[in-house]
């Protein structure tokens, strides 16, 4: 596969702030993931680059790997109000992966324009060679945004 990355677009019926407010919350990604991997989160939502939350993950969801339930730490790396919120995880395999997931937000039409986005083109080659990227599909961020859209509308 040459694609180490993927981005899906919707637009939803609901502006910038309460599609933003719903992604910067931990339990606002479990409520729309839709891998079924995201259990249940803690923390507060994030306001920056630099703050963390935990969720509660069950691997099993994707049967892939015998990972079971684990927890993964997000960390936000960037983050632009009603704009943009990225992340990475770090968690039970170390060193962290360094794959990114985030959204983009546009207004548009009276709602929002959102783009979701799957990067993994950084992880480190011991990673690369295990043959388990893209962890999540690109038909499950299209879903993602499908729940999100279901959320907020």
């Amino acid at each position: 596969m040459t694609t180490e990355r993927f981005d899906v677009t919707r637009q939803i019926a609901a502006s910038p702030s309460a599609v933003f407010d719903v992604l910067r919350s931990p339990q606002g990604h479990v409520a729309i993931d839709s891998s079924g991997m995201l259990q249940s989160a803690d923390g507060d939502p994030v306001s920056g680059v630099g703050d963390e939350f935990v969720v509660h993950m069950d691997r099993e969801s994707l049967g892939d790997l015998p990972m079971g339930r684990y927890d993964v730490t997000v960390i936000i790396t960037r983050y632009e109000r009603d704009a943009l919120l990225e992340w990475t995880i770090s968690g039970t395999i170390q060193p962290p992966i360094r794959h990114l997931y985030g959204y983009r937000l546009e207004p548009h039409d009276g709602g929002t324009r959102v783009t979701s986005y799957y990067d993994w083109s950084q992880i480190d080659e011991r990673y690369r060679e295990a043959g388990v990227f893209p962890v999540i599909p690109e038909a499950g961020l299209r879903a993602t945004l499908g729940i999100l859209a279901r959320t907020v509308e």
